[in-house]
């Protein structure tokens, strides 16, 4: 009796092995087999030019050249530097998503009549602008026709419902990504592109008022944008001295997030020219430091463990110094302002000019995740959320912000989690596309990311061993990212 129940399990296992069979040999041939592949490549010379049919040069462990010598690369670090750049927009693209989701999920639809002939009027408008353009009007006529076209979006919209606005808005996902990556290109043309054509008439019309605005002007308005960074920092510092007395936050908080703070006042000293800019800035950060100093060494009355808030510091901190480096951009721009309206303010190069091209890709990043997956799972976050919350706040007289703040944005910790986590990864792992199919890493290595960086050194040089090595210090990053993140961020979003 044991036998036959030994020969049926059996059978069984064979049975179920053999449908799984074709998904485990892909798993074989096509992950687990080129991990460890590329694991030992990692440790090895091999190089295409080197290593082929017509050399008769043998791969040799080189153990850990590989490692020692990319990080004794310039280029390493300028290409982390890019990759890092680029994730700035994670948040900003978060944050668009759920503006989006929070627009989808109301209700537009309406049952008026007169609607259907908004709708009417705004197609026929529409074929009067594609005959005017099939006789030769330009440029107005596709003005007028893009309005138009816009028109009927936002009419028919409010007939037929959100259901419309949720596929308007998440239609450009099912577009392939590398002809998203070429039209932008298009767009971005220095010559011939639709938003310098746009940008363009709008520097021409205000280059004279620049050009008139005097020299001390330009230093008092750059004073107060830099004068709004010292505000901010001496608020971010005040926030995280009071959260760490009243118990909310813990000292590895605490000294992260002003960690983080003093980031923009030291950049601040090292990019403008002012004779004073070491005297204020280096009283704001030092003083921040000092009073934090303080604070523990006069203790507090509530205690609580050291990594309690660290969410806090890396999220609301961080997009208080990337508010703070906007303001410094700002700055330096203003002052520039006059000088070069006189010259005469051209639309920038975009791609083709190495200061402008990484901020291109920041708002092609921006405008590609407000429609994203994000925006559906945000959209599917708000429909779980109980409505007898909101039913309660309106009872209590909570106003719109409050009724986000207090109960929308807490029941959305865990989707937001999730989102951070996963645009971290993809942040740390993307780029490829981009700098291939639009600046080929350029100019200049402006765009080269980490992931283009391991193909150009695998398959544009042929260092094999070498892109392994990359690649391996590319997962120990993602890996301890992600682990920091699981660590300390999934703690915050229960909380």
């Amino acid at each position: 009796m044991k036998w036959g129940m030994r020969r049926k399990e059996w059978r069984e296992l064979g049975i179920g092995t053999a449908f799984i069979l074709p998904n485990l040999l892909g798993f074989l041939v096509f992950s687990a087999i080129p991990l460890v592949i590329s694991i030992i490549m990692a440790f090895t010379n091999w190089n295409l030019e080197i290593h082929n049919m017509f050399q008769n040069a043998s791969v040799k462990f080189v153990w850990f050249d590989n490692f020692l010598e990319l990080f004794s690369e310039p280029d390493f670090y300028q290409y982390l530097w890019n990759t890092l750049f680029l994730m700035i927009g994670i948040p900003f693209g978060m944050a668009g998503s759920l503006f989006a989701a929070l627009l989808l999920n109301c209700d537009f639809k309406s049952g008026s009549r007169r609607i259907w002939l908004i709708v009417l009027l705004t197609f026929v408008l529409t074929a009067a602008c594609l005959v005017l353009v099939a006789f030769g009007m330009g440029k107005s006529a596709l003005f007028i026709l893009l309005l138009s076209l816009f028109g009927t979006i936002l009419v028919a919209g409010t007939a037929v419902g959100q259901g419309l606005y949720r596929t308007l808005f998440y239609f450009p996902c099912f577009t392939s990504g590398v002809a998203t990556f070429i039209l932008w290109k298009k767009m971005y043309s220095p010559d011939t592109g639709p938003i310098n054509g746009a940008l363009q008439p709008v520097l021409d019309a205000v280059s004279p008022v620049f050009a008139g605005l005097s020299d001390g002007a330009a230093n008092a308005v750059s004073l107060v944008l830099l004068a709004g960074v010292v505000l901010l920092t001496v608020y971010g510092f005040r926030r995280k001295i009071r959260l760490w007395k009243d118990g909310e936050a813990g000292t590895v908080s605490l000294v992260l997030g002003l960690a983080v703070l003093t980031v923009p006042p030291v950049l601040a000293c090292c990019w403008t020219d002012y004779g004073c800019r070491w005297v204020v800035f280096g009283i704001v950060a030092a003083g921040g430091w000092c009073c934090a100093a303080a604070a523990v060494a006069r203790g507090r009355e509530y205690r609580t463990a050291l990594d309690r808030g660290i969410g806090d510091s890396m999220l609301l901190d961080g997009i208080s110094m990337i508010v703070g480096l906007t303001l410094i951009g700002f700055a330096l721009v203003v002052l520039q302002l006059p000088a070069d309206a006189r010259a005469g303010l051209n639309a920038p190069k975009w791609l083709v000019d190495f200061y402008w091209a990484k901020p291109a890709l920041l708002l092609m990043g921006f405008w590609a995740a407000i429609g994203s997956n994000n925006m559906l799972l945000y959209l599917a976050g708000l429909t779980g959320i109980p409505q007898e919350l909101y039913e309660a706040a309106d009872i209590d007289g909570a106003g719109r912000w409050q009724r986000f703040w207090n109960i929308t944005w807490p029941q959305l910790s865990g989707v937001t989690f999730f989102i951070f986590v996963m645009s971290v990864i993809g942040g740390l792992q993307g780029g490829f596309e981009m700098a291939r199919a639009m600046t080929a890493g350029g100019p200049a290595g402006a765009t080269t990311t980490l992931s283009y960086y391991i193909y150009t050194a695998g398959f544009d040089v042929g260092r094999l061993g070498y892109a392994s090595a990359i690649s391996w210090m590319l997962f120990a990053l993602i890996f301890v990212v992600t682990l920091f993140n699981w660590k300390f961020g999934n703690r915050y979003s229960n909380d």
